[in-house]
């Protein structure tokens, strides 16, 4: 017969004989009741881990759970961790929400707690993109901000962003610092719940039109867009927050022809028309992609619940609508940011892009023959908003991204913005049918002038305490038995991001990798191609990323060399046994 742990049902009778609501307790009861040990024990064998980006796992009572509780005690530890930072100065941050269920009473609770401890609270009064918020920590000079959202998660999630002074999310040392002061919270008795109304002060529009007209002042391409004015654009906000600013962004760009898919336009958690609100799965364009072959559209955009990524499709030579993964709509707009300041003559050589370390090289490819500097970050987009914070003044961001489908152009905002990124791709079509080219005709004169790179994530769930123990494990293996060859070639550098040492596999030499410690696995092969493995920091997922690259002649033989690659890549996930 099943039996609890006595430590989980020692947590469990906290909660229970604890200053917990009623209903909180009711639930936990009915769990108890129905011998529903294994949800028992996935809700209470933790404390839900604020992590280096704050909170993020399925609703419910429990302390492995988001609720009212654990939402409470992170921003208590937050509002310790300001105070302390911040002594005897006034203390001001921002709050925003997205559309999942419980965001706006997360957000509440939030509020709450922050005014309750003396902080001036800037909240947004609706559900607002998750790069405004970033804007808004910036404009009205916070020192901190919280973002309640669980970005693309399935409905059953919700989570807690925590950002920084400069509007990123927090990084080394004072992220440790932060987490260290949520840890310290030993009791929810520790939590100030009860709201001051005066620290409470209710934003909206004035934020949006000062950010709306921040964004326009970077459009490169005004008369392409003139001429393209009619460019025919479907967007779907999938039941998020980009229905908030997208429309309005590319309105203001310039495009006069922007169709919404009105089943998804309408904000809601539960995410109806699809089966995960990600714009990485082609499942959640469905709707999109039949609007764009009824209207013959020339771009399809479309963001997840927070506003933070975008996916797009375009129509290849055939006439039919094909998804861009998350690589090449980077690289594309990386190289199009390029080229439009290179022929606008904004060049200076002070101009700098970055990615991070499981995005295409084909952006560094770009980047090295247009002489622009080029860097790359540990995966997460706020280190890319450290780097430009560390640069600010000194060097020019153009723009950013990694392979998640996360942008940005400009210095506005310091995380990934798909309100920004949505217009640029936009622009960036008009740019380059303005010159008589399709989106996808310019993807395959890049590949034929930097190479072709190919890439392709898979990622493997496993889920809860066994789950995780799975992941280590799996880690471990490869740390102490990397592979000899791969996809037919030679693995001859290791590098290991934990351990911060780059192993040349061919004469056993090292150097050190100078980027913060990640656990994080990389082999690089004899012919160029690099495998990733890392586990997730926000799901219970570990992620093996490829990236293979070969030589595309003409653009006749794209479906040629791109199955050779896709072949390439099948051999090494099988070499790697996953």
């Amino acid at each position: 017969m099943q039996e609890i742990d006595p430590s989980i049902l020692e947590k469990v009778n906290v909660w229970l004989n604890g200053n917990y609501d009623d209903q909180v307790k009711q639930e936990i009861q009915k769990l108890l009741d129905d011998k529903a040990y294994t949800e028992l024990t996935d809700s209470f064998y933790k404390d839900l881990e604020f992590g280096t980006g704050g909170l993020r796992g399925t609703m419910g009572p429990g302390s492995n759970r988001v609720n009212k509780y654990t939402i409470g005690s992170a921003t208590q530890g937050l509002a310790n961790y300001l105070k302390k930072t911040y002594p005897g100065e006034k203390i001001k941050v921002a709050i925003a929400h997205d559309s999942r269920n419980n965001s706006d009473l997360f957000a509440s609770i939030t509020a709450d707690v922050f005014s309750a401890n003396g902080i001036h609270v800037y909240f947004f009064k609706a559900l607002r993109p998750t790069p405004e918020l970033s804007f808004a920590i910036r404009q009205l000079g916070c020192k901190s901000g919280v973002m309640l959202t669980a970005s693309h998660n399935p409905k059953e999630y919700n989570g807690y962003k925590a950002y920084g002074a400069d509007g990123g999310q927090f990084v080394a040392p004072h992220d440790k610092a932060v987490m260290d002061e949520v840890a310290a919270i030993k009791s929810i008795d520790e939590v100030k719940f009860d709201r001051v109304e005066e620290n409470v002060e209710l934003i909206g529009e004035e934020i949006d039109q000062q950010y709306l007209n921040k964004i326009v002042t970077l459009s490169v391409s005004k008369d392409a867009i003139q001429r393209q004015k009619d460019l025919k654009i479907v967007y779907s906000p999938i039941h998020g927050t980009g229905i908030t600013l997208v429309p309005k962004a590319l309105e203001l760009f310039g495009f006069e022809n922007v169709i919404l898919v009105d089943e998804q336009s309408t904000p809601d958690g539960n995410f109806p028309t699809v089966v995960y609100p990600n714009p990485e799965e082609k499942e959640a364009l469905t709707l999109a992609l039949k609007k764009a072959q009824e209207t013959d559209a020339d771009l399809v955009l479309a963001t997840d619940p927070d506003a933070d990524r975008v996916g797009i499709a375009v129509k290849n030579t055939d006439g039919e609508f094909i998804l861009f993964n998350g690589n090449q709509t980077g690289s594309m707009l990386i190289n199009y940011l390029l080229s439009a300041w290179e022929e606008s003559g904004k060049l200076t050589g002070k101009e700098y892009i970055v990615k991070t370390i499981v995005t295409s090289n084909l952006i560094e490819a770009i980047a090295k023959a247009k002489n622009v500097t080029y860097y790359n970050t540990l995966t997460g987009f706020k280190y890319i908003g450290e780097l430009m914070t560390e640069f600010e003044g000194k060097q020019t961001f153009i723009g950013g991204g990694e392979e998640s489908y996360g942008y940005l152009v400009g210095e506005f905002v310091r995380d990934k913005d798909a309100v920004v990124s949505a217009a640029f791709i936009a622009e960036m079509t008009a740019y380059y049918k303005d010159k008589g080219s399709s989106l996808f005709e310019a993807l395959l004169e890049t590949y034929i002038q930097y190479g072709f790179y190919k890439e392709k994530l898979i990622s493997i769930t496993k889920k809860g305490k066994s789950g995780a123990e799975e992941i280590k494990a799996m880690m471990e293996r490869f740390r102490t038995n990397p592979p000899a060859t791969l996809g037919g070639s030679k693995v001859v550098t290791l590098k290991d991001y934990e351990k911060s040492v780059e192993t040349d596999l061919n004469s056993n030499t090292t150097k050190p990798i100078e980027l913060p410690v990640s656990d994080v696995l990389q082999f690089i092969t004899e012919d160029g191609s690099i495998i990733s493995a890392r586990p997730s920091g926000t799901e219970p997922k570990i992620k093996f990323y490829c990236s293979v690259n070969g030589k595309l002649e003409s653009k006749e033989s794209y479906n040629e060399t791109d199955a050779q690659l896709d072949a390439k890549i099948n051999t090494i996930m099988q070499d790697l046994g996953v």
